[in-house]
């Protein structure tokens, strides 16, 4: 098997964390945009594409039947599949690839169509990891709730009601989470959380993501925690 990564720096230093074992059978070839790799793309079993939401008209060089992992917290697949005009698309699994939520023991996933779900658990079994299946939603499950707990947070935080240090350790005491809202937000990056954020408002319009004026100075700024 095959496998081409797609992805900026810290992603692919992230990818060789989560598969560092060597396996028999399995190659990779990483890649830091689309543009060089059409031609490697072809020969490939499995691409793990974490640009393809940047350039979603990219999907076209996919072939039908190609297993292409596309990072989806900020789209749904259905409507990428709809919106690049393909009779048939590639075999399209999404997969949450935010920073630091990407190496973790279960592959957080969602399917086009269900019946790739053969493909998912092959390919899964060959790279040794376990997987959960979630509904194609954009914000997927983890990133919806993780951000959507970042944003109200700098809510409490813009109201002066608590501190960033008082926040996190709450967090950590009250509910028993791994990291605080603002360890999270900076660990994401601020940016991807806006992003999310923006993405899942406009898909569903609940007022529980409308981005707070503080996170999105921050992500305008360029600015950390």
């Amino acid at each position: 098997m095959h496998i081409v990564v797609l992805s900026g720096p810290e992603m692919a230093t992230e990818f060789k964390q989560k598969f560092q074992e060597e396996r028999d059978g399995i190659s990779y070839t990483f890649l830091q945009s689309h543009s060089p790799a059409d031609e490697q793309l072809k020969p490939s079993d499995v691409v793990f594409d974490f640009l393809l939401h940047e350039q979603p008209e990219r999907l076209s060089l996919y072939a039908p039947g190609q297993v292409v992992f596309c990072n989806a917290p900020t789209l749904q697949l259905a409507a990428l599949a709809k919106e690049s005009g393909l009779e048939h698309p590639c075999a399209l699994i999404g997969f949450n690839g935010l920073p630091t939520l990407f190496n973790r023991p279960v592959l957080e996933v969602s399917l086009l169509d269900k019946s790739c779900e053969e493909k998912l658990q092959e390919v899964c079994q060959a790279l040794g990891t376990e997987y959960l299946l979630v509904e194609d939603r954009v914000g997927m499950v983890t990133p919806r709730i993780i951000c959507m707990i970042i944003n109200e947070a700098c809510y409490t935080l813009q109201e002066k009601t608590a501190g960033i240090s008082d926040l996190d350790l709450g967090m950590k005491l009250g509910t028993n989470y791994p990291k605080g809202p603002f360890e999270w937000a900076n660990q994401i990056g601020v940016q991807h959380v806006y992003r999310v954020l923006q993405a899942v408002y406009e898909d569903t319009r609940d007022e529980r993501y409308k981005i707070c004026p503080l996170l999105k100075t921050k992500y305008l700024k360029g600015e950390s925690f």
